[in-house]
């Protein structure tokens, strides 16, 4: 990553740490006033959009970028069972613009082609007024009801993937262990063609994340002692039950 996205994502670091979200009920049948979402799963790497400055526009507030931030990490902190690799989250600058640029489309689909070999993907659509933006990203949560967790003595040697509901890969994306970024967009879709139908000023939510989670066979994070499974690069910091970066190493890349 370059050091201007690094800059930008301590100093993002600091800020969310002391945030806070509120939590919305929502429904999520397909009609006015409700949402929807769907999620990708996708392959390894940093497949990054680019769009030229000039024409850069101003894709998601920083209210909704820090809530949004904030309600993953919220989430990733108090899974159950506990995690013992569980990252902390960080927002990313590149997965931001990339999200922009799908968002933009006004698609129902995953997307671009070329991005969904590297990243995980989750989107989300609502039409109607809504109080929050966490309105969109809390039925990817709210998966966990219908998520049995694999525990160690289940994957023999592959681990199943238990799913009583329609689906919970929204859910396991935001809880995987090693995703540790996650850019997202907003785009107001005047005329979006969802399921066949069309939704007039549609809200469409896609949020990018790296490195990819939903591995084939793999549990979403380790169970254990919170931070007991923490990769080196961490240098045994943790907070709030998550790997987090060493303040040490990050104060003297910044001064660099």
């Amino acid at each position: 990553m370059k050091k201007v996205d690094f800059f930008s994502n301590l100093l993002l670091l600091f800020i969310v740490t002391d945030t806070s979200a509120w939590i919305v009920k929502n429904a999520t049948e397909p009609h006015s006033g409700a949402n929807i979402s769907t999620n990708k799963t996708l392959v390894g790497g940093d497949g990054l959009a680019s769009m030229p400055k000039s024409r850069r526009k101003r894709y998601i507030s920083q209210h909704d970028m820090l809530a949004i931030l904030d309600y993953h990490n919220k989430v990733r902190a108090n899974v159950f069972p506990p995690a013992a690799n569980m990252e902390y989250m960080v927002w990313d600058e590149g997965l931001a613009r990339s999200a922009e640029a799908w968002a933009a489309t006004c698609i129902w689909e995953h997307g671009p082609p070329y991005l969904l070999q590297y990243l995980g993907q989750n989107l989300s659509v609502r039409t109607g007024h809504y109080r929050s933006i966490l309105q969109l990203v809390q039925p990817w949560y709210e998966e966990v009801r219908d998520y049995a967790f694999p525990y160690p003595r289940d994957c023999n040697p592959h681990c199943p993937m238990r799913c009583y509901g329609p689906m919970c890969t929204h859910y396991t994306q935001m809880v995987w262990g090693s995703t540790n970024r996650v850019g997202c967009a907003i785009q107001t879709c005047y005329n979006m063609v969802v399921w066949g139908s069309v939704w007039r000023e549609a809200t469409y939510l896609v949020c990018n994340y790296s490195p990819k989670g939903n591995w084939i066979g793999e549990a979403p994070y380790r169970v254990g002692v919170p931070c007991s499974a923490c990769s080196p690069n961490y240098g045994g910091s943790c907070s709030n039950n998550m790997c987090f970066p060493a303040i040490n190493s990050n104060l003297m890349y910044w001064f660099k």
